[in-house]
């Protein structure tokens, strides 16, 4: 199985979060601000059920496609979900409470790549 690079890892997981509708799909590219990772991967959901609907998604494709990750938090809780893949770290957000810490203006230089399902 080719390896995907850390752009096409992100915009897979963004497309699997839209898949379970979830929306606001947006991809940070810290690359050349970070050593954390290389790209945010953020989206939104309605309901926690919602949210851990959409980051149980990610995780069975990400895995199918031969991704698992390294640390994931927030799954129970459906509040706010982290898959970290080292490169990619994916944020699946109850949307208040992405409102309220408020990602994109915390990393306000970064890129930014919008997701779409039209």
């Amino acid at each position: 199985m080719k390896k995907l690079s850390a752009l096409a890892l992100a915009r897979m997981a963004g497309r699997l979060a839209l898949e379970k509708k979830g929306f606001d799909v947006k991809i940070l590219k810290l690359k050349r601000l970070s050593s954390v990772c290389d790209y945010f991967v953020i989206a939104s959901g309605e309901a926690d059920r919602q949210v851990t609907a959409i980051a149980r998604t990610i995780h069975d494709g990400l895995a199918k496609a031969g991704y698992k990750p390294y640390y994931r938090e927030g799954v129970n809780e459906g509040n706010w979900v982290l898959l970290d893949y080292i490169d990619v770290v994916v944020h699946i957000f109850y949307e208040p409470t992405r409102q309220f810490y408020a990602l994109e203006k915390l990393w306000g230089d970064a890129p930014i790549e919008e997701l779409s399902d039209r």
